[in-house]
């Protein structure tokens, strides 16, 4: 599975850009179930976050791949927790749900992320963090089924500009075997150029505007290119851009919008997604992550 992860938390995007797609079918799916540009920053000590990333795949794979069910028309639903443990950690928690043409809820799987940060008393010119995230997923909705995936963070705000670059690197468990059947001539490809069992490499990015203090805009980009010393080709990699709203309309809450729109034959179409997400406070009062206007 690439990343779940790879996803946007409080970091929208740039304005419009249209990104017109390959008319060809999806040869296999990324997996949006929390789609979300970390930051550098960790949640302050004695908060917890909780958000709901929903997202629906409005145009996606249509047919069983390599044995993980069709994309389109999925709606998933991810809950994620993040407590923050000192003013340099925060650990998160993640369950991941589907449902699909009226087959009810689906329990997909379940991932946990701790992650540490400079401190802000170094006082560093840019945003440095690092997330490990391990977990499993179902293998009718995920290849590999067991992931470890180490992400590098850094982010900088510059005015009313902030950006931020998620270099994310995946290690997982694949099954045995690819379903009864399978030739060994589609396994070694699929094992070669689509889900390889190396390190893979899945970059993520931002870039937003924040005119308004109630508000910012921008584009997020999420990518899969391949195993590290051997990329994909083009047909297999995936690059999505989604250009998003966030707004900031209470210190408690967090708000974020956006549409998704693939550029290769591996990648979901088009997919809709909305973040809700709710601080609770255990103390003192809480600042929201997120990009902060000079």
């Amino acid at each position: 599975m690439q990343s779940l992860v790879n996803p946007i938390r409080t970091l929208p995007a740039l304005a419009v850009l249209a990104f017109w797609l390959f008319s060809l079918s999806p040869l296999f799916s990324q997996e949006n179930y929390e789609i979300q540009v970390y930051p550098s920053e960790t949640q302050a000590p004695g908060t917890l976050l909780v958000e709901l990333h929903s997202n629906y795949t409005v145009e996606g794979s249509t047919t069983t791949q390599f044995g993980m069910l069709p994309t389109q028309g999925q709606e998933h639903e991810t809950v994620e927790f993040t407590q923050g443990i000192n003013d340099w950690a925060e650990v998160g928690f993640y369950v991941f749900t589907e449902e699909h043409n009226g087959t009810g809820v689906q329990w997909v799987g379940d991932h946990i992320r701790p992650r540490v940060r400079v401190p802000p008393s170094w006082h560093w010119p840019v945003g440095l963090s690092v997330s490990n995230e391990i977990g499993y997923a179902r293998a009718a909705y995920a290849n590999p089924t067991w992931v470890w995936q180490i992400m590098p963070i850094v982010d900088k705000t510059v005015g009313k500009w902030y950006g931020a670059v998620n270099t994310t690197m995946d290690w997982g468990i694949h099954p045995t075997s690819l379903p009864p059947g399978t030739p060994q001539s589609v396994a070694n490809y699929y094992y070669r150029d689509v889900s390889p069992h190396g390190i893979t490499f899945g970059p993520a990015a931002t870039l937003t505007y924040q005119p308004k203090p109630v508000f910012n805009f921008g584009i997020e980009y999420y990518g899969y290119w391949g195993e590290f010393g051997h990329f994909v080709n083009l047909h297999n990699q995936q690059h999505q851009v989604f250009p998003v709203v966030n707004l900031f309309v209470s210190p408690k809450w967090e708000i974020n919008f956006g549409a998704g729109w693939g550029a290769t034959a591996s990648t979901d179409h088009l997919i809709v997604k909305v973040v809700l997400g709710r601080y609770f406070n255990w103390g003192k009062e809480k600042t929201p992550v997120g990009p902060t206007v000079q």
